[in-house]
């Protein structure tokens, strides 16, 4: 279920990558109980990587560490992935605008590339690397603009958003529909159309507004609660209005 440890690396960031996939991609359960000592085990190595790869993980919102009674895989929190989407729409939209600027040709080929990818996965209904080549598409979008500090905010962002794109009902948010706003992101950023970009941008991040309380009724152990905080709420209702 989790990936080996390269023992000439330093251990605890590969547990905190290796622990954090298998949270986000659904193969640890949200609030399943994990030990010190069982992962220590399992990668046969000593407890205290284990300990600093549970504290991070904690910090992430992943975990949940209760004095005297045990690890935890945090359930998520529909409050906390909607506040996250915000942040991300506020840093994704403006790295965007700025990679209509300036990116090359090679930087259009690599992201129509991984749309592309993307469209493949789907089509073999590999969920995993479909999830993982949207990643990429949007890591790749940080990279043109090369902006560390955005890239690395937007990935903490993502913590809680990802694990509900696992539990991503195909009815409420069509595969295609995603693949198609990837390409017109791409298109735009091709034409140098910095609204444009921003806009299909803004589309697409919003889409996750309209499935997430569908999703937190239909997996109710997954979820802490079923709050949508008012900032959402009211960006649904003006999308709607706009329709």
């Amino acid at each position: 279920m989790l990936e080996k440890i390269r023992q000439s690396d330093p251990i605890a960031p590969q547990l905190f990558e290796n622990l954090r996939s298998a949270i986000v991609e659904m193969r640890l359960k949200p609030g399943e109980a994990l030990s010190e000592k069982d992962i220590s085990l399992r990668y046969g190595v000593s407890r205290q990587p284990v300990r600093e790869a549970f504290i991070k993980l904690s910090e992430a919102g992943l975990l949940e560490i209760r004095p005297s009674r045990g690890t935890y895989v945090r359930k998520i929190s529909v409050r906390e992935v909607a506040d996250a989407r915000f942040v991300r729409e506020a840093i994704e939209c403006s790295l965007v605008k700025h990679a209509a600027m300036s990116a090359g040709e090679d930087d259009v080929r690599r992201l129509y590339s991984l749309v592309d990818d993307q469209e493949a996965a789907a089509d073999n209904n590999d969920f995993t690397s479909f999830n993982r080549n949207d990643d990429a598409f949007h890591r790749a979008i940080a990279g043109i603009v090369n902006c560390n500090y955005a890239q690395r905010t937007v990935e903490g962002a993502r913590n809680q958003i990802d694990r509900v794109r696992f539990l991503s009902l195909e009815e409420v948010t069509p595969l295609p529909r995603l693949i198609q706003q990837h390409r017109d992101i791409t298109a735009s950023i091709q034409a140098r159309d910095q609204e444009q970009a921003e806009h299909n941008m803004r589309t697409h991040l919003r889409e996750i507004l309209f499935a997430l309380p569908l999703i937190a009724k239909a997996n109710p152990d997954a979820f802490e609660d079923q709050i949508m905080p008012d900032h959402a709420t009211r960006l649904m209702t003006t999308a709607l209005s706009e329709d």
